[in-house]
């Protein structure tokens, strides 16, 4: 059953037009991705979406009472209080309730004359509360905050001294925590590790709720999406599946279109051939007949010649040719006051190495670049470069930019050996055309600094390259661009990226970085996910018999645990169980006539009751931790 519907909403702003007969239909539990190039109005469609904008024609059909929660990439954060008191925020109905329900028990110890209304009231609020969930937001706050990264040491933090991305990161989970039937996530992963992107998903996939989200991380629209809404000209279509099969078919659609207009033009020229026969033998019925032609040709719906976006023509080149060995880091440590950031690093990097980095925000993989680069001295350790090797770097804070410069002038003066008409030449290769090129570099958004960054490496010619987070500010098209540009590039790769699409189309290694080591996986990203989730695969010939002694007895300790987990779960069910039903029957007590005029009954039952309740909702919580683990 649809809970949201628009039909044909169209949305300008002065001359220009944003949306053109956009279309979306959203089902209850539908997880939709919304995609399209930057500027195609995907965020305005959402403002539209929360009534925030209001649209020129078209009509919005919302389901009665449709709450819609809204993530939106630029924020709108409360700068007081802690990430804590921020996220109860988001219950503070139910805190009330739950305030209700003790000052309700604690007349009902009174005895007041209207006893019977006053218990029928607090059985409606009590059923209520539990129908909410209310034993278990302290819980749910949590999982989310630990599942998006935050360790429980860092719940008492102050908003206000936190970092864009960890404020993000609030925010979203601030908007999980929401009573909401239709969430609205734009951007959602772009603050997130990859443990909390997978976490995110998971969560995403589970919740009995509607979500559209706006992503570029193809990886995570592959996991959780059912439908592709793609946003183009602003025009809407829709393609059921997730991103490989929207991908599929609108590679089929493109073809198919090429076809049905190389088929209509060639009919076109048969036509138009007919008519000027038919006009130039000159008798009166032949010229009939080809005005005629011509007036059905003239009616005839012409199809649009279908045609790609215009794309960056990036292609990465060496000019020499490196050593073999590129890169070698031994023993690398590295503190910041009292806070060690990682030690025991060691490294190799060999020509030809297309590897990604990977590792939890916080564990120093910037840092490690920084290092290589120069611009951070290690505490202890070696980074020695190869022989033959020339580094371009790529910084996803894009602060190697000068902000005060012009486009064009940003590329003259790292090579003023280029003629004028060959960086206008190369500039519009980037789709910087026009009057583009004289704005300045803080006129720039973010997908337009990463093209001119991107420009500057290719131009330079080198032969290693190493990438902070390159994806980051590109739109799906810019990714795929830059990831063909890499897959034939014959030089080194060495990336930081939390892009797993991008790391499995670019990646013949991966590094995982943790704060005391750095483990070497020879595969792509989904080598990585098989060799870090499953045992190894190995037959048992190949593997030394301390090494099989020690998994039959670490295979011994799982299954002790396991079955120790079980039985205390089984447990902690028997003692909710017995716990509800003694609740039942007190409220059943309660309920009852006769119970009425025992002021003193009535006041052990209620007191009984509130014992209980709270032996409950500790065990709630203890079970919510159980499931989660």
């Amino acid at each position: 059953m649809p809970i949201l519907a628009l039909t044909n909403i169209n949305k300008s702003y002065i001359d220009e037009q944003t949306l053109k007969d956009a279309n979306m239909t959203v089902e209850e539990h539908d997880k939709i991705g919304l995609i399209g190039i930057n500027g195609s109005g995907k965020s305005t469609l959402f403002k539209i979406i929360t009534e925030e904008l209001s649209y020129d024609a078209g009509d919005i059909f919302r389901k009665k009472d449709l709450k819609i929660g809204y993530l939106e990439q630029q924020l709108n954060l409360n700068a007081r209080g802690s990430i804590y008191e921020n996220c109860l925020e988001k219950f503070s109905d139910l805190i009330q309730l739950e305030k209700d329900l003790k000052i309700q028990a604690e007349k009902l110890s009174e005895n007041p004359e209207n006893l019977e209304e006053e218990l029928k009231k607090y059985s409606n609020m009590q059923e209520e509360f539990q129908e909410r969930e209310g034993y278990s937001y302290n819980s749910k706050i949590r999982g989310t905050l630990i599942g998006l990264g935050f360790s429980e040491d860092e719940f008492d933090k102050d908003v206000g001294t936190l970092s864009g991305g960890q404020k993000a990161r609030v925010a979203l989970a601030m908007l999980l925590l929401e009573e909401a039937d239709l969430l609205l996530l734009d951007e959602p992963t772009n603050h997130l590790d990859i443990d909390a992107i997978t976490w995110l998903e998971k969560y995403l996939k589970e919740i009995r709720k509607s979500v559209i989200v706006i992503s570029h991380d193809r990886y995570f629209l592959n996991n959780i999406v059912n439908k592709i809404v793609l946003l183009e000209n602003g025009i809407t279509k829709t393609y059921s599946g997730n991103y490989d099969n929207y991908s599929k078919k609108r590679k089929l659609d493109f073809e198919l279109l090429k076809k049905q207009y190389e088929d209509q033009q060639k009919e076109i020229k048969r036509q138009e051939e007919i008519i000027n026969r038919y006009m130039n033998l000159g008798r009166a019925r032949f010229v009939r007949q080809g005005k005629s032609r011509k007036k059905m040709l003239d009616r005839m719906q012409k199809i649009e010649p279908p045609k790609n976006n215009k794309k960056t023509n990036l292609r990465f080149e060496t000019k020499k040719t490196s050593g073999k060995d590129v890169l070698t880091v031994k023993n690398l440590k590295k503190s910041f006051g009292d806070h060690l950031v990682f030690e025991n690093i060691n490294a190799n990097v060999y020509k030809n190495d297309k590897i990604g980095l990977i590792g939890p925000n916080g564990v120093g993989k910037s840092t490690f670049f920084k290092i290589i680069e120069g611009s951070i001295l290690p505490d202890e350790g070696e980074v020695k470069i190869g022989s033959n090797v020339d580094i371009a770097f790529f910084y996803q804070e894009l602060d190697n930019l000068d902000t005060n410069n012009t486009v064009i002038d940003e590329i003259w003066d790292e090579f003023p050996k280029l003629e004028h008409f060959e960086i206008r030449k190369y500039l519009a290769e980037f789709l910087f055309v026009g009057d583009d090129i004289f704005r300045t570099i803080d006129e720039l958004s973010g997908g337009e600094r990463g093209r001119l960054s991107l420009l500057k490496i290719m131009l330079k010619g080198a032969n290693f390259l190493v990438l902070d987070e390159p994806t980051n500010h590109l739109d799906i098209d810019s990714k795929e661009i830059l990831e063909d540009a890499l897959e034939k590039y014959d030089g080194t790769v060495l990336s930081i990226s939390h892009d797993r699409y991008f790391l499995n189309k670019t990646s013949n290694k991966i590094f995982e970085m943790t704060p005391n080591s750095l483990n070497v996986f020879l595969g792509n990203y989904d080598y990585y996910v098989e060799k870090t989730t499953a045992e190894d695969e190995l037959p048992e010939e190949y593997i030394s018999k301390t090494e099989i002694a020690r998994r039959k007895k670490e295979d011994r300790e799982n299954k002790k645990r396991e079955k120790e987990f079980k039985r205390e779960k089984q447990n902690l069910m028997e003692e909710i169980n017995k716990l509800e039903n003694e609740l039942s029957t007190i409220d059943e007590k309660l309920a009852d006539n006769a119970t009425y005029g025992d002021f003193d009954l009535v006041t052990e039952f209620t007191n009984k009751r509130e014992n209980i309740d709270n032996k409950l909702n500790v065990l709630y919580e203890k079970w919510i931790e159980l499931e989660d683990e």
